[in-house]
């Protein structure tokens, strides 16, 4: 590729020095579980989000699904989920034994949409799960009036949100806790999975800690069935040296925004993302819209230029829950969305006249379109 989808190794070329500098740190320490640099990274990212506790632990769906274990969310219970999303979202529900209830987005969003989240809500709903999709906050606002109406938790999925600011505040900071996923692929990745939970509740935090080592806080003493997911050393020593890059990157990334965004204005037939006006997003993802979009995704590829479908299969249509009594039904927009997204190019990484380039070829394709038309 010309221009690749995403190249996970440029961060280590920029960054060299600092991660191997961290990489010897930890191994020269002789601790790699549970450690300083754990304490240390947890503490900074919850100074960064602005809250008074993270707890680190194996991955972003670990993250979701303790919150809500936590919480003693389960057997019986519903909780509200977007339908279009990443299965991750709805698996955290379903492992904590309570049903994932799928609602619509708003199509220019493509977050939570409020008004259906109302419409769904029954006397066994008990969360709602906001995802922050592609990097731009869902309107917690909204939600959070809701959930206080109604008595329900907010538990946003801040996956893709890293930094993320919803009306000045940092994702993460938004509901009564948040799960963040260190993918690699991610705003603030790792080098291996990861994940973290953000919050203001002290006594959630202290459960958490208990449930993400073994439900002990002391060895061989379990107070709980816990679970074994923690962030090791080494990835936490990494997460610190990029979370101290993570605002310059995303400041990068909404440079490129804005060049697809100016660029985007004048190729018909395609629908650029809308930001809302409260909303600072953090371009994890620059997702457009278009009726022939294998089409165009196929073109690209003969330019030259990656990209990425997100997400072709929602998860109402998987075979994981295929046998759910709901399926398919009144879940139309995400059905649409599946068929038409795709994501161009989005990383720190890339110069700002990539979007040139990629307009340009977008500009290409419609022109053939029209005439083949």
């Amino acid at each position: 590729m010309i221009i690749p989808f995403l190249d996970l190794q440029a961060t280590y070329r920029e960054l060299q020095g600092e991660l191997d500098a961290a990489y010897r740190r930890v191994m020269e320490g002789g601790w790699y579980i549970l450690g300083g640099e754990v304490d240390a990274f947890e503490e900074e990212f919850a100074a960064y989000c602005g809250v008074k506790h993270c707890v680190t632990v194996g991955n972003g769906l670990d993250a979701l699904h303790l919150i809500l274990r936590a919480y003693d969310i389960g057997p019986g219970d519903e909780v509200i989920v977007p339908a279009f999303t990443f299965i991750a979202t709805w698996l955290a529900v379903s492992a904590s034994g309570a049903v994932p209830v799928a609602v619509e987005v708003d199509e220019r969003t493509y977050n939570l949409d409020p008004a259906r989240v109302e419409e769904a809500l029954t006397p066994r709903t008990r969360a709602i799960v906001p995802v922050h999709l592609f990097g731009q906050p869902a309107d917690m606002d909204a939600l959070t009036v809701l959930a206080r109406k109604h008595g329900l938790r907010v538990i946003e999925d801040a996956a893709q949100a890293h930094g993320a600011r919803y009306k000045g505040r940092r994702a993460g900071s938004l509901g009564d806790a948040a799960g963040f996923s260190f993918y690699p692929a991610k705003n603030l990745g790792a080098y291996g999975d990861g994940g973290a939970i953000t919050t203001d509740d002290s006594h959630l935090a202290e459960r958490l800690r208990l449930l993400r080592n073994y439900g002990s806080r002391r060895k061989y003493v379990h107070e709980c069935q816990g679970a074994n997911s923690r962030l090791d050393e080494l990835q936490a020593a990494f997460l610190r040296v990029r979370l101290r890059h993570l605002d310059d990157w995303n400041e990068r990334r909404r440079r490129l925004a804005a060049a697809y965004l100016r660029g985007l204005q004048t190729v018909p037939g395609l629908i650029a993302p809308s930001v809302a006006d409260w909303a600072e997003p953090v371009w994890h993802l620059f997702v457009i819209r278009h009726r022939r979009r294998d089409e165009l995704q196929s073109y690209l590829a003969q330019a030259g230029i990656g990209s990425q479908i997100h997400y072709p299969v929602p998860p109402h249509r998987s075979e994981a829950y295929r046998s759910c009594v709901w399926q398919g039904k009144g879940l139309g927009r995400t059905e649409e969305l599946s068929r038409e997204v795709l994501s161009l190019p989005m990383s720190p990484h890339l110069a700002d006249a990539v979007a040139d380039t990629v307009v340009e070829v977008l500009h290409r394709f419609v022109g053939l379109e029209r005439r083949a038309g």
